[in-house]
């Protein structure tokens, strides 16, 4: 009886699928035609076009937010950073070496290794000026994935930083180069595990968090990065917003003194997102006796942020790292103190525009996670978004494979390193330490004028905007201003 209910069933099914294909014109036609009328002749206020008005008038993304506002009543954490459009590298070219100059043979090997902490008693060598950024093994990335970063890493020569999660005991023993992240929390701290780093970051801030910590309940931190983290069943995981209960600067010189001596001297530095007052935080960071600064700009990402900390606090990468750079030859320190850029950089000429500028090296973090996940994220999508293979309580994470993740992080990294070297040989060099700004020019007179090279309207050597030309060229018309 069951089998004949189902034959009919399946009959009806064919014989639909049948008719809707022989008469899909008129079907399409007469469906167009009576929800056409009802969009054409309904009042605006009972309108679903009035849906497109309101996208319009708040955006989607926004709109989207507010509802989730009001159906938790609770600050969103959005991962993955600001959406805002925020001025970026995209304005800024390098100079080809042609006639004037010749570019250097494809042959030639290209040096672009690079030394973070070059005062430091044991500088970290690196074999390219990236590095893998803090994304933290339980509370944003899941273990496989973690490995999977590792071990592309050391493929490529590269370090990896912890960030503020658990640390692995096969991560730090198996990673050829590890920055040990020093966060504000009680765990990751054990003098074994800073004696392992061969470089520590003292966390003060991040770009899309800024220096706020946060409370993670149970139910949103399970598993073995609990044990990691020697957190109780029950125990909030707490980060705090501060090092110490009423912190003063004698605290953290301490700090930096007796990590210096636990590690055994490898580069002791800090990290800070890039504020209004960048100078203030990078003074006091001098003040400490770090060996690096890592800024991390406006367009950073991290797993979940309040968006008005994220969209609405810091300034952009590229400001942050031309005021960075200018305030540490002012001062003099720029080669004593390694610099760090973080921050929206997603392509190799972004970072070597960067290099060009005066960072050292380059973090890389939300571009990683999708040439890691790769091929992978087809496991979550199109009913999920593709980061639900990477993240720590990701619902396809247990179908993360760490041996393709790696592959696929090492060819994108190996691909990286390959590009660089075009491009450098391309300005006719032979070592990344002899691209500078005098190589790059830009198309945006704002962006030339506050990089301090060659608008490419004018003539290179006459190209230069200086802030007080513009100010002259505001006033050439008093009736502008009028």
């Amino acid at each position: 009886m069951i089998d004949i209910i189902i034959l009919i069933l399946l009959c009806i099914v064919i014989l639909g699928f049948l008719f809707t294909l022989l008469n899909w014109r008129k079907i399409i036609k007469k469906m167009t035609k009576k929800y056409g009328s009802i969009i054409m002749s309904d009042k605006y206020q009972e309108n679903l076009i009035e849906m497109l008005a309101g996208f319009k008038h708040m955006g989607i993304q926004t709109t989207f937010e507010n509802n989730l506002r009001s159906e938790f009543g609770k600050i969103l954490h959005r991962p993955l950073g600001s959406t805002r459009q925020w001025p970026h590298f995209e304005s800024i070219t390098f100079i080809p070496a042609q006639a004037a100059k010749f570019p250097t043979d494809h042959d030639v090997a290209v040096d672009i290794s690079v030394t973070i902490g070059p005062k430091a008693k044991k500088p970290l060598e690196i074999n390219a000026p990236f590095m893998i950024s803090g994304m933290a093994y339980g509370i944003a990335l899941a273990k496989n994935v973690r490995l999977a970063l590792m071990d592309a890493a050391n493929n490529v020569g590269i370090a990896i930083n912890s960030g503020e999660g658990g640390i692995l005991d096969e991560e730090i023993d198996s990673a050829d180069k590890y920055i040990l992240q020093f966060g504000k929390a009680r765990w990751s701290k054990d003098e074994k595990l800073l004696k392992k780093a061969d470089m520590i970051e003292i966390k003060f801030g991040q770009g899309a968090l800024l220096g706020m910590g946060d409370v993670i309940i149970p139910r949103d931190l399970q598993g073995h990065a609990r044990k990691v983290m020697g957190l109780e069943d029950d125990e909030d995981a707490v980060i705090h917003n501060n090092f110490f209960e009423n912190q003063t600067m004698k605290d953290l010189k301490d700090l930096v003194q007796e990590l210096r001596r636990i590690s055994g001297g490898v580069p002791i530095g800090a990290k800070v997102g890039a504020g209004g007052k960048i100078e203030d935080d990078i003074d006091t960071l001098l003040e400490l006796d770090v060996d690096f600064i890592a800024i991390d700009g406006g367009q950073a990402a991290t797993y979940g942020a309040a968006p008005i900390l994220t969209d609405d606090f810091g300034i952009p990468t590229l400001h942050a790292l031309i005021r960075a750079v200018n305030h540490l030859e002012k001062l003099n320190k720029k080669s004593e103190i390694s610099l760090i850029i973080s921050g929206g950089m997603f392509t190799p000429g972004e970072y070597l525009k960067a290099i060009a500028l005066g960072a050292d090296a380059v973090y890389l973090g939300s571009v990683l996670l999708f040439t890691v996940a790769h091929k992978q994220v087809l496991d979550a999508v199109p009913f999920e978004p593709p980061t639900q293979v990477v993240w720590s309580d990701g619902k396809y994470k247990d179908k993360f494979v760490r041996e393709e993740g790696a592959k696929n992080a090492t060819n994108y990294l190996k691909s990286t390193i390959e590009e660089l070297e075009v491009a450098i040989r391309a300005m006719g060099k032979k070592k990344l330490s002899d691209v500078t700004k005098e190589d790059l020019v830009s198309y945006e007179k704002n962006t030339a004028e506050a990089a301090g090279v060659p608008f490419t309207t004018l003539p290179y050597s006459e190209g230069k905007v200086s802030h007080s030309s513009l100010k002259k060229e505001k006033k050439k018309d008093p009736l502008i201003e009028l």
